[in-house]
């Protein structure tokens, strides 16, 4: 008799399905999806270039100089967890070219460091410390190798895509693989001092790259400034336009059919496309302090700019990206860890209470009781509220039952549908008047609305257009709380 409730499950599982709205525009993938739920992550920056007091290493530094004095995994992935990030990228190499794991591809690695008497694997510690406290891991091994001689070469291909295939292979489930722009130039090259320029839109045969990518690890996000699941936001200051779209529509050189780093900085970048070919949202990439690489005159960025920079970046339907600089102890500096911990303490505080939880919510239009306006304050963005296809402009009103303050606003459509609304405006009511109170454009994975000053009020409204029926998966009001 088991088959009947399974028939019955069935049935109404069928039934969403037919009911369900169409898809609009490009849709993330499974894993950009999960990449949406990241948000904030990190990117760490550790090469013997630490040690050398500079943002590039040449690619000649002697491998001894690789030598922290108390190398702590587990504090920097804590500290980290403390300022609310989700995930952790390692840069694995760097365009000096020194591998922080044992390699099998060049000997100017790691093994030939006194880091744990030649036995260390920086991959491994900083992998471990982020699954055991709950952090995702990526890595980011540079295409550009100043230190090998035969980068420039044929040969060098094999030996970046070998590499790449260790630590897809060698360091578990990554949810990203992260490339940058930086192609060529002056360098060691083994010896050779000599300035080296390659084609960057074919010297790596992207299009083989990529596919050893998708092969060991499907749910790595590729990230570079033009894709292919992330694109670059277009500047290192953590911020993203204030109309972001997801998707976007990057234009290969003449005679090249995927996209390739190093064609940055398309005009579009900060904002995206609207109905753009792909789903290719952006990172907001920011270093904690002046540079990517620790240097002792600088200072980290305070919790109140990374609070500002996390409204623009994640709050404009981006990520934020933060660059960590471990000293030369090999840990984060004391100042460091401090403004993560107030960072983290702001976004708990200040989105651990969604304060129209209790209010009822009236709709101009509903597409039936599976997607109801009351699913937008049940914390799931699984749920959502949609209208009927031939609705495309509509308005909730919450009634929050008394009086509440607050000064940001948050809002997240459905995008496993696609990125479908196009236009919203907020008002509230004050002194018996709906009053308007903001107006924008995108909404996307999440919109973050970081009013001038408090609100006071009992009743809000928000009306949406779009070119297909509209769907909101969350809402919320929040009073930010230091």
């Amino acid at each position: 008799m088991k088959i009947i409730p399974y028939l019955l499950s069935l049935f109404i599982a069928t039934a969403f399905a037919q009911n369900k709205p169409k898809p609009y525009g490009a849709i993330p993938t499974k894993r950009q999806l999960a990449w949406h739920n990241t948000e904030v992550y990190g990117l760490i920056h550790f090469t013997p270039t630490t040690f050398e007091n500079k943002e590039w290493g040449y690619g000649d530094a002697n491998p001894q100089t690789f030598n922290p004095t108390n190398f702590d995994a587990e504090q920097i992935v804590k500290s980290a967890k403390e300022g609310g990030l989700k995930g952790i990228i390692l840069v694995a190499k760097h365009h000096d070219g020194f591998a922080l794991w044992p390699t099998k591809t060049t000997n100017y690695n790691i093994s030939k460091s006194p880091f744990r008497n030649g036995k260390g694997d920086v991959v491994k510690e900083i992998e471990l410390a982020a699954r055991k406290h709950g952090l995702k891991f990526g890595v980011y091994c540079s295409p550009w190798d100043r230190n090998n001689p035969m980068y420039g070469t044929p040969a060098y291909l094999k030996i970046y895509q070998a590499q790449l295939k260790e630590l897809y292979t060698n360091y578990g489930e990554l949810f990203m693989s992260w490339h940058d722009g930086a192609n060529g130039g002056d360098g060691y090259y083994g010896g050779a001092r000599e300035k080296r320029s390659i084609d960057n839109t074919t010297y790596y045969d992207w299009n083989i790259t990529w596919q050893i990518t998708r092969k060991i690890q499907p749910m790595a996000n590729i990230f570079s400034d033009v894709g292919l699941d992330v694109r670059w936001v277009g500047n290192e200051q953590g911020f993203a336009a204030d109309t972001s779209w997801a998707t976007f529509t990057p234009m290969p050189p003449a005679g090249v059919n995927v996209a390739v780093p190093g064609q940055a900085n398309y005009p579009q970048s900060p904002s995206g496309i609207r109905n753009g070919k792909y789903w290719m949202p952006a990172e907001c990439d920011v270093p904690l302090r002046g540079g990517w690489f620790f240097h002792a005159n600088e200072s980290p960025k305070s919790a109140a700019t990374l609070f500002n920079l996390y409204l623009k970046s994640v709050g404009r339907g981006a990520a934020l990206d933060l660059g960590l600089a471990p000293d030369t102890r090999g840990q984060l500096q004391e100042a460091d860890v401090a403004e993560l911990k107030k960072f983290g303490d702001i976004i708990k505080n200040t989105f651990g209470n969604n304060l129209a939880k209790n209010a009822t919510i009236a709709a101009s239009n509903q597409r039936g009781e599976k997607f109801k306006a009351n699913f937008i304050i049940d914390n799931n963005n699984q749920t959502f509220w949609a209208t009927a296809d031939e609705v495309k402009t509509a308005e909730i009103t919450l009634n929050l039952k008394k009086a509440i303050v607050f000064d940001v606003i948050s809002l997240q459509e459905y995008i496993p549908l696609g990125q479908r609304i196009e236009s919203f405006s907020i008002q509230t009511l004050e002194n018996g008047q709906w009053k308007s109170i903001y107006t924008g454009a995108s909404i996307g994975a999440k919109r973050l609305i970081k009013l001038e000053k408090p609100i006071s009020t009992s009743k809000v409204k928000i009306k949406f257009k779009a070119p297909v029926c509209i769907t909101l998966s969350e809402f919320g009001i929040y009073k930010q709380n230091d």
